[in-house]
């Protein structure tokens, strides 16, 4: 299972039944968490307020009035070897998509479906409470990670979207939540579109000799 996840970025419109989405939030509960104090939300967002929040969202991007995020997700500088990780995903996805470099508006439209979540019938937001330390960004971390293996087990598929992070004040703004809440990520889950070509992209990972060593 661990082995056949993927972030996927085309769905079918088939609902996923509430009570399916409750059992896999409830299991991704389950992560360890330093002394059980399990930080972090999940809101389900639908309806018209899904539908207007997303529209500000690609239109804010399309403008460029990204906000200031609400924590450091990338290394500033980007270090050359992590730069060439960037790089290398970012191809293995146009080129699933036949769109090439060159190609701006081609790639601007895959990007603003970020901020639709992708589509699919379930769109998260996730959130922390702003006076965590960094243990509690791991911890959600795992809890993250739970959610999308548990949702891989009942046949679902899942898109962490870090893109959210770049719009939290206006995301706190449509979803009511005060600034002691930072955002996080979304999250899209649903049943993939196995015929689609954006779901063919194929990223690679370390070899074991880059990030293990023995010691003693």
């Amino acid at each position: 299972m661990v082995r056949s996840r993927r972030s996927v970025r085309a769905y079918r419109p088939s609902p996923v039944p509430p009570s399916l989405l409750r059992g896999i939030l409830e299991t991704a509960r389950l992560a360890p968490s330093g002394a059980n104090l399990q930080p972090g939300r999940f809101i389900a967002i639908q309806g018209t307020v899904r539908q207007h929040l997303c529209d500000e969202l690609v239109q804010s991007w399309q403008q460029g009035r990204q906000e200031v995020e609400d924590y450091g997700y990338f290394p500033n500088p980007m270090p050359k070897t992590l730069r060439r990780r960037q790089v290398a995903a970012a191809q293995a996805l146009y080129s699933a998509l036949v769109i090439p470099r060159e190609d701006r508006a081609g790639r601007n439209g895959q990007f603003e479906r970020n901020f639709r979540f992708f589509d699919a019938p379930v769109a998260l937001i996730i959130t922390i409470e702003n006076d965590f330390g960094s243990g509690g960004y791991m911890d959600l971390g795992m809890s993250i990670y739970g959610l999308m293996l548990a949702a891989q087990s009942h046949g679902l598929s899942t898109c962490a979207i870090g893109a959210m992070a770049s719009f939290p004040g206006l995301i706190r703004r449509h979803l009511g939540l005060d600034e002691r809440t930072h955002i996080v990520c979304g999250m899209a889950m649903g049943y993939a579109d196995l015929e689609a070509p954006v779901n063919q992209t194929q990223t690679t990972r370390c070899s074991l000799d880059e990030y293990f060593r023995t010691i003693g």
